[in-house]
């Protein structure tokens, strides 16, 4: 997908076995921030939000819903790991706008992209990629995305959004089936045609799609069916009648709890192979898979390699399997899946080619500054501080878990994650929850050890005064 996703973390590491010649600077690098004059560390002026915050959520109310706004931003000064809000206060950001911002707040190299009249041109004139691309864009996909890109996954659909990208897969997925069953022919039969139209079969297929407990995948009508993270989401939504199996929910640590773990992945297994079998009978066979190596809205909830290989051996029977959010999916670069005829899977803009200039000024900062190393070396004192607070606050927090820098850890009770995290924030640092239970960490790549302990020290300081 042409687009700044939450997948950094697995593209790391490929960038960095391209380029290994230049780790010799990380420990430099990591040992001081990456952004001239980002400060150096955070202050609170105010209650946040702010008074100005309030004002301009009191303006902003009166024409839509506002309630999920927390603080108005000043964008023009927020830089690096700091968000800066209209009020002045100046917060370590270890949530980074949900994790979509790779290289922290106005990043310079980002901002240089934007000096180039091209570029500015290419933003201005923002074309219906699916019919009018530039003459560009197959080089730009080429030397860009799929340079990130597993190499046995060379095919690209391009799309603007997370759920865009969910709802064009799922279609993609049944066409696959579809045509799968149709054989070598490619026409639509005369009934096909005509009952589609009226959203019924053959033309409207009765199939189906699997999810998980705890899943998020968007929250546009069709991928709501396949989202089971907050009822907030889907309540007095129609939803499809889809199978939705139990996703692993791992004892903590890993290392200690393996047999109790190992069972985990086998009744999830056996349920998945058992909805296969219910939903084949009720007449809507499962043509598609969709899922997450890391529930990160349902909670970071893990889940074994094991537990994938057996699951993808499951899908490969068959269906294809659609990974999503943390790691390059194997639907959307599969040239098996392409649909034969045009307009199937379309839309106005497919995509915006500002996005790929982004990802490469992204990709080349990633490469010259061994971002890996710095989230390796970041995530270690991270995870190492987390588990330290465990031992010694065991009432508040356990199961402290993750990759690199995308963290979390769960709390003993909603209320004490929700007020944790408030009273994070008037003490400078902006994180999130997910799932129930659970604050998550989500920096950006430039995140570096010293912001690591800042955000330790200051995690500490309100574990100690929690009553």
């Amino acid at each position: 997908m042409a687009q700044i996703t939450r997948s950094w973390l697995s593209s790391l590491k490929r960038i960095s076995q391209q380029n290994g010649s230049v780790q010799k600077t990380c420990a430099l690098r990591a040992s001081s921030a990456f952004i001239a004059g980002e400060p150096e560390g955070p202050t609170v002026k105010t209650d946040v939000p702010g008074p100005k915050s309030k004002q301009l959520l009191n303006e902003l109310s009166v024409i839509q819903q506002a309630g999920s706004v927390q603080l108005f931003a000043d964008y023009e000064r927020s830089l690096g790991n700091y968000l800066v809000d209209v009020d002045g206060n100046v917060l370590l950001d270890v949530y980074t706008q949900i994790s979509s911002m790779p290289l922290g707040y106005n990043h310079p190299d980002l901002l240089q992209l934007l000096n180039d009249p091209y570029n500015v041109k290419t933003i201005v004139n923002r074309p219906a990629l699916g019919v009018f691309p530039g003459a560009d864009w197959p080089k730009k996909l080429k030397n860009i995305l799929l340079q990130v890109a597993p190499p046995e996954l060379n095919h690209v659909t391009t799309m603007m959004c997370g759920s865009c990208s969910n709802e064009n897969a799922y279609k993609s997925i049944f066409i696959w089936y579809q045509q799968k069953q149709r054989g070598s022919s490619t026409d639509f039969s005369r009934e096909e045609i005509e009952s589609c139209v009226v959203n019924q079969p053959p033309g409207s297929p009765s199939l189906s799609l699997m999810s998980f407990y705890g899943a998020f995948h968007g929250r546009t009508l069709g991928a709501l069916s396949t989202t089971h993270s907050k009822y907030i989401h889907k309540i007095d939504i129609p939803a499809f009648d889809w199978p939705v199996a139990s996703f692993p929910q791992y004892r903590y640590p890993l290392e200690e709890n393996r047999r109790e773990n190992d069972a985990e992945d086998k009744r999830c297994l056996a349920e998945v192979e058992d909805l296969f079998a219910q939903f084949s009978k009720k007449g809507k066979p499962v043509a598609g898979i969709v899922v997450e190596p890391i529930q990160a809205e349902g909670g970071d909830n893990e889940a074994s390699p094991h537990f994938f290989q057996e699951l993808q051996r499951i899908a490969k029977q068959d269906m294809p399997l659609q990974k999503t959010n943390n790691q390059l999916p194997d639907l959307i670069n599969s040239c098996c899946l392409r649909p034969l005829q045009p307009y199937r899977v379309f839309n106005t803009w497919m995509g915006d080619p500002s996005k790929l200039l982004l990802l490469q000024g992204v990709l080349e900062v990633v490469r010259r500054d061994s971002l890996l190393a710095v989230v390796q070396k970041s995530g270690e004192k991270l995870l190492t501080g987390l588990r330290s607070f465990e031992q010694e606050f065991p009432h508040l927090l356990h199961s402290a878990r993750g990759r690199g820098t995308f963290l979390s850890v769960t709390c003993s009770s909603a209320r004490l994650r929700d007020d944790l995290i408030a009273r994070l924030k008037k003490k400078g640092v902006q994180t999130g929850g997910c799932g129930e239970l659970s604050i998550r960490l989500r920096p950006a790549l430039i995140f570096t050890p010293k912001h690591a302990d800042i955000f330790l020290d200051r995690f500490r300081q309100v574990l100690k005064e929690t009553k």
